[in-house]
Parts: structure tokens; C-alpha cells; sequence
């Protein structure tokens, strides 16, 4: 198997995990994955990104506050300005992704208060007993947030090859506010996204379910 084999099966075998078993991650094992992504390409080498990883008792306290928060309703205040609207096919797959998240777990389509419970489960953390709030310095703006998504992406796939499951939340940045207070981020950072990782729930039914994606052809536009 060449190393490009190596590397498609764990993009394949890598999925946005919904339900995790309680069990932490050994430090030693996270350090693995942090060593591994770190190795991503930067502006300027400038490595933007910085990690705020929580465990037990401080993951518990964060999951608890952005619960509290989203179920009153709190007035979103992401540090980076949220998608102006989906759009073609862009809509058709966020779409396709909701419908088959629903599917997974019997929520109809119609189940108002069903989805609302479930979208909630985001603020819950899926129950993982880990969470890293990724951040870039406020100065370098778009660039810091295009470089620490390449880190995202990174550790994503390196925790997947150690048999860890993960899922990048744009969600939990709807109340950076909050979570800066909670992990004593400092202002000069923007709050970008969060990664929830633990040990995935293999018989939950919302893990069962993968995205399609786009193939090469509709991806690519030749020039010559």
C-alpha cells in the first residue's frame, strides 16, 4: 500500500462523530495528535493556531454553560462573521447532511422540537469527555482562520488514525463571549470553531450515517 493509500482511507474512515462513550483520551495519546497536525502548512510559517483543550470537570462546566446559554436563547456573538447564506448546491448539500441526521436518529422532518433538541445536542458536546477551542490572533484575520482550518483538518485525521472520534463545531463559536470567560482566552484571539473528541459510541444510530462527496469533476475546472 503507498502512503497516498494510507492517507485516503483515513480521509475515508475519518467522520463527524455525534455520540461518545465517556471514556478521556490518555494526555499522551492527545499530545500524539497535536504533534502530528502541527505539521501543516502556514502563512509565513506563522502556525496561527492555539488549542484550549478541556477534561473531565472543566469539559463538564463548558458543556453545562453553553447548554445554559443556548437553551435561553442568547443572542449569538461569533468572532468571525457567520456564512451570509447557503446557496445551490452548496444548500443542497447542507441540506442532504441535515436530512440524513435526522433520518439516523427517527426525527421527522416536521419534528420542529425534535431537531431543536438535537441541534441543542451540539451545546452538550455530543457527551465527549474532551473539547479543543481552536483560536488565531485577531490581527491576521482571514489568513490565521485559513491556516488554523488546515490544523483542523490536521488533527481531524490524526486522531482518527489513533482511533479517536471527532467533530469540528462551528457552533460552539456562536458564544465566543462565553467561552472565552470560561477558558481564559484572551481577547487579541478569535474564537474560530471547537473540535468535541473522545471514544465514538459505535451502536449509536447517529454514527452511522456519511456524507456524500463531490467527485473530481465537479470540483476541478481544467485550464490550459
Amino acid at each position: 500500500m503507498t502512503q497516498i493509500d494510507t492517507l485516503t482511507d483515513t480521509l475515508q474512515a475519518r467522520y463527524s462523530c455525534r455520540a461518545f462513550l465517556p471514556d478521556p483520551v490518555a494526555d499522551d495519546v492527545i499530545t500524539r495528535i497535536v504533534t502530528a497536525a502541527r505539521h501543516v502548512p502556514s502563512w509565513c510559517n506563522a502556525q496561527p493556531w492555539q488549542l484550549s483543550i478541556t477534561k473531565g470537570a472543566a469539559t463538564d462546566r463548558l458543556r453545562t454553560a453553553l447548554l445554559a446559554h443556548a437553551t435561553k436563547g442568547a443572542v449569538p456573538q461569533p468572532d468571525l462573521d457567520w456564512p451570509t447564506g447557503y446557496s445551490g448546491v452548496y444548500n443542497d448539500r447542507r441540506r442532504t447532511c441535515g436530512f440524513q441526521l435526522y433520518d439516523a436518529v427517527g426525527i421527522d422532518k416536521s419534528d420542529r422540537e425534535g431537531r431543536t433538541a438535537q441541534m441543542l445536542r451540539n451545546y452538550a458536546l455530543f457527551d465527549a469527555p474532551h473539547v479543543a477551542i481552536i483560536t488565531s490572533p485577531t490581527q491576521l484575520g482571514a489568513y490565521g482562520a485559513m491556516d488554523s482550518g488546515g490544523f483542523v483538518t490536521a488533527f481531524t485525521l490524526a486522531a482518527t488514525a489513533l482511533g479517536v472520534a471527532t467533530i469540528a463545531q462551528a457552533a460552539i463559536a456562536t458564544y465566543a463571549p462565553l467561552v472565552r470567560d470560561q477558558l481564559n482566552i484572551p481577547e487579541d484571539r478569535m474564537i474560530l470553531c471547537a473540535i468535541s473528541f473522545g471514544y465514538a459510541d459505535k451502536d449509536a444510530p447517529i454514527n452511522q450515517f456519511r456524507t456524500e462527496r463531490a467527485a473530481p469533476s465537479d470540483i476541478i475546472d481544467w485550464n490550459s
